[in-house]
């Protein structure tokens, strides 16, 4: 697993997001955004103990605002879970780790 939530774009949501094979948590966020900063340590907690299993993507909403529109992102951040195209679990704002983990687990064979 990446280290990094890496940027996508509205133009390759489909492909990578809603098309993946795997499970895919995608971080809504801006870069003005502080409680966006403090959540990403504990996705990269999750993501590193999810491993093989997900893949991770970041969405500036700022960049990609018909994304926020179609997925109802009105705070940052929001965190979704999508599973066969579909969102299974979504967080908003600022999450710890152990409620991250909680809240998405249940979508994974653990």
């Amino acid at each position: 697993m990446n280290d990094s939530f890496p940027l996508i774009h509205e133009n390759d949501f489909e492909s990578k997001v809603l098309s993946s094979p795997l499970p895919v948590l995608v971080e809504f966020s801006a870069v003005w955004c502080g409680p966006c900063r403090r959540l990403e340590p504990e996705l990269h907690k999750l993501a590193e103990m999810l491993g093989n299993r997900v893949q991770c993507y970041k969405v500036d909403v700022d960049e990609n605002p018909d994304l926020a529109f179609r997925f109802q992102i009105l705070s940052v951040p929001t965190v979704i879970l999508f599973q066969n195209g579909e969102p299974r679990g979504r967080i908003n704002g600022y999450q710890p780790y152990p409620r991250l983990l909680e809240i998405f687990s249940p979508h994974f064979d653990l």
